[in-house]
């Protein structure tokens, strides 16, 4: 009888302290850029332009790890709030290295694999991963993606920090769950890459932006190539916050030098 009611209070400590681990590395996210990544791939470039794109989405707290071993270090160090894990390791598998890291705390995982048969992605998910992702993807499917999982994983503890709304003119944007809403209640959805310019311009609002400072806050600091497509990205963006795109009142240019959100009072 001793021993079953200690085996019971063993449960429930146990539960307790998970849980309060949970809400300690929940309490300091305010949005989902705020999630801390462990990212596992032996691919050191596939690595490195992930890390790369990630960072230029926005999030800025990433572990890397290329074995299964690196992988368990680096979560032992650091409990992160999203695991990407690929499935071929040197020193084991994603699968059972997924196992081993849930055991310790229910954080949420997107595979990546080069594998496509549908039984390995099935037993994936039906390990209780949230996604699997199939090699070669497009980076803005894996950033998509992973502004999903963010945003349901965690969306009771974000809506107790949720950023205000960004209003512009009869349009309002939700910068947490990359919503643009209509005048007639319709809702567009930003693309990572929109969102994560548009991030930047509002935390500068009323203040011009430059070129390099907004590609480098998409692509990061390796952007060189890039410029050509900012123009493109400023005008899918536009097409979302204005009324009339080709003459804008919130998001304009700066000829020559880069861009700049509008205050109300200057619309």
């Amino acid at each position: 009888m001793l021993l079953r009611m200690g085996e019971f209070f063993s449960t429930i400590l146990s539960l307790f302290l998970k849980n309060l681990v949970a809400l300690q590395r929940t309490a300091l996210m305010d949005t989902i850029y705020d999630a801390k990544f462990l990212v596992v791939d032996d691919n050191a470039e596939l690595l490195a332009l992930l890390c790369e794109q990630l960072r230029g989405a926005g999030y800025g707290h990433i572990r890397t790890a290329q074995s299964c071993t690196a992988a368990r270090a680096c979560f032992a160090a650091e409990q992160p709030e999203l695991m990407i894990l690929d499935i071929n390791l040197p020193d084991g598998d994603g699968f059972s290295l997924f196992r081993a890291l849930r055991a310790k705390a229910d954080v949420p995982a997107l595979f990546l694999s080069a594998r496509d048969a549908d039984a390995d992605r099935l037993f994936g998910l039906g390990l209780g991963a949230d996604d699997y992702l199939t090699k070669p993807f497009l980076m803005q499917e894996l950033l998509l993606r992973v502004q999903h999982i963010l945003q349901r994983a965690y969306r009771a503890e974000l809506s107790r920090t949720k950023p205000a709304p960004l209003q512009l003119g009869e349009r309002c944007v939700d910068l947490n769950d990359a919503i643009v809403t209509l005048p007639e209640g319709k809702t567009l959805a930003l693309t990572a890459t929109e969102l994560a310019l548009l991030r930047k311009l509002a935390e500068n609002r009323g203040h011009i932006v430059t070129y390099d400072a907004l590609c480098a806050a998409v692509w990061g600091a390796d952007y060189y190539g890039y410029e050509n497509s900012l123009g493109v990205h400023i005008r899918h963006l536009r097409e979302k916050l204005e009324a009339e795109p080709g003459a804008p009142q919130f998001l304009r240019t700066v000829r020559g030098i880069g861009y700049k959100l509008t205050k109300g009072e200057e619309a």
